[in-house]
């Protein structure tokens, strides 16, 4: 997947696509939006996303198509980790919980073998470590 030349219209758009349409999806993967306070705002912030459901959870991966540095919604989940999650016909209060040591070792080998494009972006990434990220329910 190519990225826009513009991220923050195309992630605007797609935000609006997805709630007027009640879902969508990029490129045929499941999409959902979290939204995140600002760390140094405080002021909510809306990203779309990929999702991977894994083991009963619901998973998002930090990969920032393989930049050096983590994505922003990723820090303002570290600085507070209750999110908002949006999927298709349902919104709920969630908690984020990156996954650590052997379950992010296993559970990224699972998502590499169903979505080979994440080791790409493993590779780009060099010496960061893509966070995985378990949104649950609060």
């Amino acid at each position: 997947m190519t990225m826009p030349e513009d991220l923050l219209a195309h992630n605007r758009q797609l935000i609006a696509q997805f709630r007027a349409d009640d879902g969508a999806s990029m490129q045929g993967r499941p999409l959902l939006l979290l939204t995140t306070r600002g760390r140094r705002s405080g002021q909510q912030r809306t990203s779309p996303m990929m999702y991977v459901e894994d083991e009963g959870r619901l998973l998002v991966i930090a990969s920032n198509a393989g930049a050096a540095d983590h994505p922003q919604w990723y820090r303002n989940l570290l600085a507070d980790p209750s999110v908002t999650v949006e999927l298709p016909g349902r919104t709920f209060p969630a908690r984020a919980t990156p996954l650590s040591g052997e379950d992010h070792e296993r559970t990224w080998e699972r998502i590499v073998r169903q979505f080979p494009f994440f080791a790409d972006h493993q590779d780009k990434a060099g010496a960061r470590r893509i966070p995985i990220v378990a949104l649950r329910a609060d």
